[in-house]
C-alpha cells in the first residue's frame, strides 16, 4: 500500500474538499483525484461520494480513516527515530502533566533537560486530564503523567504506576484553626477551600467520611489547575489547600505552612500513573523521561505529618 495514497486520502478527509486538501499537499486536483482512485482501486470501493460540490466519507472510507491515520503517524514516527538515532540525537518529547505531577515535575524536568540535553525540543502541556488523553490519541502527545482515577482503561492506553501521593488538608502558619486542640470537618466549612478538580473517586472517599457536604462541587470555593496559583491563595489568606502533600512539603519543612489534623482524620491522595499510547513507536528521550519522573517520585515522599495540636 502506497503510504502517499493515505497522506493524499487523509488530507481529503481532514479538510472535506478536494481543493483545499490539494492546496494544503502542495499538489493539483487532478494529481489528487488520480492518488484516491488508486487508493480506492486498492482497497476495493469508494473511500468518498462526491456530491455536488459536497464530498462525504462512505462507510469503507470511515472505517479506512482511523487506521490510515494509525499508520502514517507510525512511519512518520519511524522515519524521525531512525534519523535521530543514527545522528546519536534523543528527539523531541512533548508531555501532559496533571495538576499535581505538573506542580511536582514540571520545573526539575525542564532544569534537567536544560542542564543535560541543551539541545532535546521540550514542549509541557497543561489541562484536565480527560483533554490531554484525547490529544494523547490524536498524537498531538507523546507522553502523559496525570492521577490514573481519573483515566479510563483501554486497550490503546499503556499505564505505567509511578507512585502514591499522600495528599491533606493544609493551611498557614497563624492560621486560627490552628489555635484550637481539634480540627473537625465542621470548623473548616468556615474557610475557603482551595483544590484543584479532584476524581470521583476522591469525591466518593470525602462523601463517605465527613457527609454530604463535603461533596467537591460544594465543599471546594477555589479551584484551578495550577496548584502553585493555589498555594500562594493559602500563604496570604485563610483558605485551606486541600491536595498532594509533595507539592508543599518544601514549605512544610520551612514551617510556613501546616498540615491540620482533621478528626475524623482524611486519609486519602492521588495515583500518579504515566501513560503512554500501546504499540507506539517510542523515542529516546520518553525513556528518559520515565526514569525522572520514577526517581522524582521516589524522592517527594512526605516527610512528616501533622504537627500542630
Amino acid at each position: 500500500m502506497n503510504l502517499r495514497h493515505l497522506e493524499h486520502w487523509l488530507a481529503l478527509a481532514d479538510t472535506g474538499s478536494f481543493s483545499r486538501a490539494a492546496e494544503k499537499l502542495h499538489i493539483t486536483q487532478s494529481a489528487l483525484s488520480r492518488s484516491i482512485q488508486a487508493l480506492e482501486d486498492e482497497l476495493g470501493g469508494p473511500l468518498v461520494d462526491r456530491i455536488g460540490k459536497r464530498n462525504e466519507l462512505t462507510p469503507l472510507g470511515r472505517s479506512v480513516l482511523e487506521r490510515a491515520r494509525r499508520i502514517v503517524h507510525e512511519a512518520s514516527e519511524l522515519q524521525q527515530g531512525a534519523a535521530l538515532l543514527q545522528q546519536g540525537g534523543l528527539g523531541s518529547l512533548r508531555v501532559g502533566l496533571g495538576s499535581g505531577p505538573g506542580a511536582l515535575l514540571m520545573t526539575p524536568w525542564l532544569v534537567h533537560m536544560a542542564r543535560e540535553h541543551p539541545t532535546v525540543k521540550v514542549s509541557i502541556i497543561r489541562g484536565p486530564a480527560e483533554l490531554q488523553l484525547q490529544q494523547l490519541r490524536d498524537r498531538q502527545l507523546d507522553a502523559l503523567v496525570v492521577d490514573v482515577r481519573r483515566v479510563v482503561p483501554a486497550a490503546d492506553l499503556l499505564i505505567e504506576g509511578v507512585t502514591d501521593a499522600p495528599a491533606g488538608l493544609v493551611c498557614r502558619c497563624g492560621h486560627p484553626l490552628l489555635k484550637g486542640p481539634v480540627v473537625t470537618f465542621d470548623d473548616l466549612l468556615a474557610y475557603p477551600i482551595a483544590s484543584t478538580p479532584l476524581s470521583a473517586e476522591v469525591a466518593r472517599m470525602l462523601v463517605e467520611r465527613y457527609g454530604p457536604r463535603a461533596d467537591p462541587g460544594l465543599l471546594t470555593t477555589l479551584q484551578c489547575e495550577e496548584i502553585a496559583s493555589l498555594i500562594d491563595t493559602v500563604c496570604q489568606t485563610d483558605a485551606v489547600f486541600l491536595g498532594i502533600l509533595g507539592a508543599v512539603q518544601d514549605r512544610l519543612d520551612r514551617g510556613e505552612l501546616v498540615q491540620l489534623a482533621v478528626q475524623p482524620t482524611f486519609n486519602s491522595g492521588a495515583r500518579f500513573a504515566l501513560i503512554t499510547l500501546a504499540g507506539r513507536t517510542e523515542l529516546p528521550i520518553l525513556a528518559e523521561f520515565r526514569r525522572f519522573v520514577t526517581e522524582r517520585f521516589a524522592q517527594l515522599q512526605p516527610r512528616k505529618g501533622p504537627d500542630h495540636g
